[in-house]
């Protein structure tokens, strides 16, 4: 096979990694590789984005990590005199099974080790290798830490129990990254190898593609630590080595060590997970007294139609619903619809302002008779076909709107039922667009706020503009950069790192509840501040590996309704929201003539009285 790269950092390492993923699959295509790793620090965020792409490119996906190891109980707080915070250790997946573990470690360390980095600990370690492959990482490495120190005791110690742990899974990782450190600890841990029959593999620590984007790099690192090129003391790695070498400039710069290339081939080689796709995970609504989900959805739709309409319910309603429920039956997602209605039957419940439906869902007579939405698309000539459709197999999607203030009340309710290590928001990935990236750029590179603000404001106001757009439609800076080299130097910089992922938050409306296993069995997650888990994987993977994803949104419109009705009826008036006319042709020449302040004299009697009035003076 030839050199493989099992040490790569992507952007998803964020702020520290710079590789994008499309461009490490296309370059090691272009090396005529056939492996290549993604080990980015502490974190999952983009193995699903790179075990897809890797495989439509024909190229083996190695999933792994560079996890944080705490020198102690990865639970405590505090600092242990005269270690480090943590050590660094890689993680790679060979099969299935490591995937899951590896996928327990990192959640693990972000939910139960995180002091500073997340991390995990030797027990975590003892208990959940199998199918991992360990290799002794970079210079923060436990074995490599305690070398440079001349620690014997200590390196021999971490190099005893990986070896144990991980038996004929454990590799001493020597790197051509160039700094002096490094230089000094390779024929050490060659030789420790040999000594104790440990194979030695040879590694890059990857953080930029080229050689070139060093420069760029540095500025990311800046970014990343608030500092500027000119800081002294700033974190910096002092060389430009770290970049996706060529097998040739690796097999050259270990000609003294062949064996340790032949190595990253024997380890890519022991590498082979495929992971299952087009399954669906469908969480487990409760029911009682041993009815199926298709009996209480049949009866809770019914039971919800009679209580709009009565017990009279016209025949072309009787069959579109059943139509709609034989459907829905037939493509399993009978627990779907009962765990809607059901956060749903809370919020109402509950006083919680919940919009009356929105998008393809309002098609369906089901979700009309369950509580999910409150539009008669018989009524209105909505077609549930466009909501499900059995000849088009993909998941129901119901965007259910929230009260602003009050929608986490409803994921708190759905965390509580169903338990919270199965449920949890999903992640979104903030990218340095144009104008925030020449901000950032500008101010590590020590420009006045004053310059950097007039660039920036030169780039158009567009959601989806480049700083190469920017430069084709706007004059003004072309010539700028032409003629100031600093503001060439930004935009150059700028034009590297845009579109770098920049910061992990949550996404506005998605939930995700796993089936009758914690989420950990299927994704990586990590914690926020409210003790919430959110997942490790966007909503898009989220979908891709079979879990089931709620649209939970907050509206501020239904928060000011809801806020409009209150003062009414502190006034008096108690107007039914849910009830009022929609055809009223006062209310449009109203809204038309723009005299909203003095409406209520205007409103016809038809309007009025959805409202009730307890007073003569009220309104």
């Amino acid at each position: 096979m030839g050199f493989v790269h099992l040490h790569c950092h992507t952007q998803y390492s964020l702020l520290d990694g710079a590789i994008r993923i499309h461009d490490l699959v296309s370059k090691t295509q272009s090396f005529g590789q056939e492996a290549v790793a993604v080990t980015d620090h502490g974190v999952l965020y983009g193995a699903m984005e790179f075990y897809d792409k890797a495989k439509k490119a024909g190229i083996k996906p190695i999933i792994g990590c560079e996890i944080y190891v705490a020198p102690g109980d990865m639970r405590s707080r505090e600092q242990i005199p005269g270690m480090p915070k943590n050590y660094h250790l890689v993680l790679l997946a060979q099969d299935e099974a490591g995937y899951r573990n590896l996928i327990r470690l990192v959640s693990m360390a972000h939910v139960d080790g995180f002091y500073y980095k997340p991390r995990v600990d030797r027990a975590a370690l003892s208990e959940l290798n199998k199918g991992l492959i360990a290799l002794s990482a970079c210079l923060q490495g436990e074995i490599p830490y305690w070398l440079l120190r001349g620690n014997e005791e200590r390196a021999n110690d971490a190099l005893e129990f990986y070896s144990r742990t991980f038996e004929s899974r454990f590799y001493l990782e020597i790197q051509a990254n160039g700094l002096a450190d490094q230089e000094t600890v390779n024929p050490q841990l060659v030789e420790l190898g040999r000594r104790r029959g440990i194979p030695v593999v040879a590694t890059n620590d990857c953080h930029y593609l080229l050689k070139s984007d060093a420069k760029a790099h540095e500025a990311l690192l800046c970014i990343q630590t608030q500092t500027t090129l000119h800081d002294k003391g700033r974190m910096s790695f002092e060389t430009d080595e770290l970049y996706l070498k060529s097998p040739q400039e690796m097999e050259a710069y270990f000609h003294w060590v062949p064996e340790a290339v032949d190595a990253s081939a024997e380890v890519a080689g022991r590498c082979s997970l495929e992971l299952p796709r087009g399954e669906y995970y469908f969480p487990v609504y409760p029911t009682e007294d041993g009815k199926s989900l298709e009996d209480l959805i049949h009866e809770k739709a019914w039971a919800g139609l009679k209580a709009r309409m009565g017990d009279q319910i016209p025949e072309e309603y009787a069959r579109r619903l059943e139509e709609e429920l034989g459907i829905i039956r037939s493509m399993g997602f009978s627990g779907y619809f009962l765990i809607v209605a059901d956060y749903i039957q809370y919020a109402k419940a509950n006083d919680i302002p919940v919009g009356p439906g929105r998008g393809s869902a309002a098609g369906s007579l089901a979700a009309y008779g369950l509580g999910i939405t409150d539009i008669d698309p018989i009524r209105w000539n909505l077609l549930f076909e466009r909501f499900l459709n059995p000849e088009r197999k993909s998941m129901p999607d119901i965007d259910v709107d929230f009260c602003q203030s009050r929608r986490d009340e409803v994921i708190e309710y759905v965390k509580n039922k169903y338990g919270p290590q199965y449920v949890c928001q999903i992640t979104t990935f903030g990218n340095m667009k144009a104008k925030a990236v020449i901000r950032d750029v500008g101010r590590v590179l020590g420009m006045s706020y004053g310059d950097v603000d007039r660039i920036a404001k030169l780039i158009p106001n567009d959601l989806h503009m480049t700083l190469d757009e920017a430069l084709k439609v706007e004059p003004r800076l072309r010539q700028l950069m032409d003629s100031d080299p600093m503001v060439s130097r930004l935009i150059d910089i700028a034009r590297s790192l845009e579109g770098l992922s920049r910061h992990a938050s949550v996404h506005a409306g998605g939930v995700v509840i796993s089936d009758s296993r914690p989420l950990v069995e299927h994704i990586p997650v990590y914690m926020d501040k409210k003790g919430m888990l959110i997942s490790q994987y966007d909503m898009k993977r989220i979908e891709q590996v079979g879990l089931i994803k709620l649209d939970m949104l907050g509206l501020k419109t239904l928060t000011v309704i809801q806020k409009a009705c209150q003062i009414l009826k502190g006034r008096g008036i108690d107007l039914d929201i849910a009830n009022i006319p929609l055809d009223d042709k006062a209310t449009y020449d109203l809204i038309s003539d723009g005299d909203t302040s003095n409406g209520w004299s205007r409103l016809s009697d038809r309007t009025r009285s959805s409202c009730t009035t307890r007073s003569a003076t009220s309104s």
